[in-house]
């Protein structure tokens, strides 16, 4: 299939895949070919978005993360305003400062905006974009030579 983009010259479709890995090796293996790869795009085609739950997300829950992070952040400042003291003792005051304000406030800021949800997200969730197919797209003045070289392209052996 040729296609007219409107960033350059005609393009043509010399490979497909149902794996992104897969579309991924066989533009390696053009640029290990020596092929002007940069003539090359991988398309994905039948783009939809999936959510993977990874469970249930509690006030609790918000808070101690929220805990966590503020301690991390609390922790961070402690340690560039530790900078300014010349004792080890109003370091380990600074930093111990920090630690316990970032978790408090990161707790109550957690615990709050998880509150404030009432209930309608009460879960943690990773999201991404899938496609059906990867197509291997190249300048149709190219074409020719990267369908040559993909048919040399070495199977992939059987995974267990």
């Amino acid at each position: 299939m040729t296609e007219v983009t409107p960033e350059g010259p005609a393009r043509r479709t010399v490979a497909t895949y149902t794996d992104y890995a897969e579309a991924q090796r066989a533009v390696d293996f053009l640029s290990d070919e020596d092929f002007p790869v940069e003539k090359v795009a991988i398309v994905g085609r039948g783009l939809r978005t999936e959510e993977q739950v990874l469970g249930r997300v509690t006030t609790g829950r918000a808070a101690l993360q929220g805990a966590l992070q503020g301690a991390t952040l609390g922790l961070l400042f402690g340690l560039l305003f530790g900078l300014f003291f010349d004792t080890a003792p109003a370091v380990l005051g600074v930093l111990l400062y920090g630690l316990i304000v970032g978790a408090v406030l990161g707790a109550v800021l957690g615990a709050l905006s998880h509150a404030a949800l009432g209930g309608r997200r009460d879960f943690a969730a990773v999201s991404g974009m899938r496609a059906d197919h990867y197509d291997i797209v190249v300048a149709e003045s190219e074409a020719a030579q990267a369908e040559s070289l993909l048919a040399g392209l070495p199977a992939v052996a059987a995974r267990r």
